[in-house]
């Protein structure tokens, strides 16, 4: 297997066999960016590089080029060069950051949970709505207009489009709906899990399934690539607001570095990315705000609630 890495005012560089499986899980597509060299003694990772991980929320090439940008702007400010990740799934980031592969980490609010839980992920950051306070989402059951489901209970015995077992609004939020409406998500219906909130919205914009999730920040994005107006899906329910992902740390790291990473990450301005790719984020406003591990007890009430086994799910 081989894997190319591009650096930013650099050649790009490949990666063969033992090399690569040293540098991060083999389930991770990899991207790149760095700053100005720094000294790896003053920069924990894999020689002095420090590595962040991005769920797969959407497609990697739409990702790329906006945390290309994120992730030199932590650069410059932090004066350690910076490679970013975005995982093939959203275990694959808990599981680099679980084996020491990742020292940052933007996860969903159920992946962080367990993150929190089996990886000593700390949240510290997030994005930040028009008011400067942490950001909020939604997710939903949603289907098209011309199927014969009209109501959340109507889902029974049809298929449904999951995103990911570990994503909060892809998965956590959608069965939490169905157990409102009387239908058990494991038994009931014909779950399809896949892979990814893009892919879970295609499923369904190309009626490969009958209804199925989508979130406010997946909704965005398809407006964005022309897939998404008004009336094109039928709203069966929505959630109440969810704290958006945190930006996370790994627990573990020096307490010196720790602290230079969070002041940076808790007020990194945004405004230099398009409006449009901040959109695609999900963010409605322009930067990092702080935010810590409480806002996400409501998460770990609701995985409670459903009897959930968070061990499962890594």
């Amino acid at each position: 297997m081989n894997l190319k890495i591009r650096w930013i005012g650099g050649a790009t560089t490949a990666l063969t066999g033992a090399t690569l499986t040293t540098l991060v899980v083999a389930t991770l597509t990899t991207l790149a960016m760095a700053a100005q060299p720094a000294f790896a003694q003053d920069c924990p990772g894999d020689g002095g590089i420090v590595r962040m991980g991005v769920e797969p929320f959407d497609t990697a090439p739409r990702l790329t080029p906006i945390y290309e940008k994120i992730g030199a702007m932590i650069s410059e400010k932090l004066g350690c060069p910076v490679r970013v990740f975005v995982a093939t799934n959203y275990n694959a980031e808990i599981e680099a950051m679980r084996n020491g592969k990742l020292e940052i980490g933007e996860f969903g609010p159920l992946g962080y949970v367990l993150a929190h839980q089996v990886a000593k992920a700390e949240a510290v950051a997030a994005f930040s709505n028009k008011e400067g306070k942490p950001d909020t989402y939604w997710a939903s059951l949603v289907t098209y207009p011309t199927s014969d489901i009209k109501t959340p209970a109507d889902i029974r015995g049809h298929t449904f489009a999951f995103s990911d077992p570990a994503s909060t609004s892809g998965h956590l939020f959608p069965a939490y709906g169905m157990r409102k409406a009387g239908i058990d998500p494991d038994k009931d219906i014909k779950a399809i899990y896949a892979g990814s909130h893009t892919a879970s919205f295609e499923a369904l914009y190309n009626h490969k399934v009958d209804a199925g999730e989508l979130n406010s920040e997946q909704m965005e994005s398809a407006i964005q690539r022309g897939h998404y107006k008004d009336g094109d899906l039928v709203f069966l329910w929505k959630s109440d607001p969810i704290p958006t992902d945190p930006i996370a740390i790994r627990g573990d790291l020096p307490e010196a570095f720790k602290k230079k990473l969070t002041d940076i990450l808790q007020n990194l301005d945004l405004t230099s990315i398009d409006e449009a790719d901040r959109k695609v984020m999900g963010m409605h406003g322009t930067r990092f705000v702080p935010q810590s591990d409480s806002a996400y007890d409501g998460i770990r009430d609701l995985v409670k609630t459903l009897n959930i086994d968070l061990n499962k799910l890594s």
